[in-house]
């Protein structure tokens, strides 16, 4: 194929659903897709797309394409994070990703880390979603649980992160503290509506707490913490961050089971960067700083 612009048009007409969508995202104009979906369609001699009022739908081929652009995407954006992380002085950009319930610890770090580096650029990308580090879409990652085992990647032992089983003073002023876990069913716990949650804690609370009893649910541990900290039940903080709030009371002592691991994940191809090291490094001497 000579002309790859067009082959990026149907892959963007593909993605999108609709012309207008894909100009969005080409910063063209939308006669100009429309051309060159129509241009690739005659130099190959098939349809690529089903024409309806709702937009453009890949046919067989179509899907074919897809599938051989996004390869192509992909590898791409592996190339570019390659190339960001390349060089001897740390700018550019810096991408770090962690679960949002590590942010409190995690973003004073980025920020001291910048004011060091005023050439960086910083993408803190929080979330559930594991980001893939072989295709560039970060530099430095923190992730909890078992042992990362994907391909390429460099995993070295971070830290434990230890949880506690809190309520706030409000909760308990009304419902009092737990005798003991036999006494859990006569109290309010919040929890996590994914019930296939890999947290050890969540785990353990849908072990030993009765599904009646866990009456609020959220979808991540900052709801959870706010919900805790509203009176809405007891629920789980890690206790580092459980010292920034007097309100809390210890409602057990910490248990084995709750606590997990954190992991520093890195792509091979970018582990010796001079950018990553120097982050790692700092990274981990503030780290020493904090009690988990």
């Amino acid at each position: 194929m000579d002309n790859w612009d067009e082959v990026r048009t149907a892959y963007q007409v593909a993605r999108m659903g609709t012309v207008s969508g894909a100009a969005e995202v080409l910063g063209v104009h939308h006669a100009t897709v429309i051309r060159h979906i129509d241009a690739i369609e005659a130099r190959l001699g098939v349809k690529l797309f089903q024409r309806h009022a709702r937009g453009y739908t890949p046919t067989e081929a179509g899907q074919d394409l897809l599938r051989v652009a996004q390869a192509t995407d992909d590898q791409f954006s592996q190339l570019v994070g390659r190339l960001k992380g390349q060089g001897n002085d740390v700018s550019g950009e810096l991408v770090v990703t962690s679960l949002a319930s590590v942010a409190p610890l995690l973003s004073p770090v980025l920020v001291d880390f910048q004011r060091e580096h005023p050439g960086l650029i910083i993408r803190y990308l929080t979330g559930d979603r594991v980001f893939r580090l072989e295709y560039g879409e970060a530099h430095v990652a923190i992730r909890a649980g078992n042992a990362p085992e994907q391909p390429d990647n460099v995993v070295q032992p971070f830290m434990a992160q230890e949880m506690g089983l809190y309520a706030s003073q409000s909760y308990v002023d009304v419902y009092g503290v737990p005798a003991d876990t036999n006494d859990f069913a006569n109290h309010r716990f919040v929890g996590n509506d994914d019930v296939n949650s890999r947290a050890p804690f969540s785990r353990w609370l849908r072990e030993f707490v009765p599904p009646e009893a866990i009456s609020f649910l959220c979808t991540n541990t900052i709801t959870m913490r706010e919900a805790v900290l509203q009176g809405a039940g007891i629920g789980f903080f890690s206790t580092w961050e459980a010292k920034n709030y007097p309100e809390l009371v210890q409602v057990m002592e910490p248990v084995p089971e709750w606590s997990g691991k954190l992991w520093l994940v890195t792509h091979v191809d970018l582990h010796r960067t001079t950018k990553v090291q120097t982050f790692l490094k700092f990274l981990k001497s503030r780290a020493k700083e904090w009690t988990c």
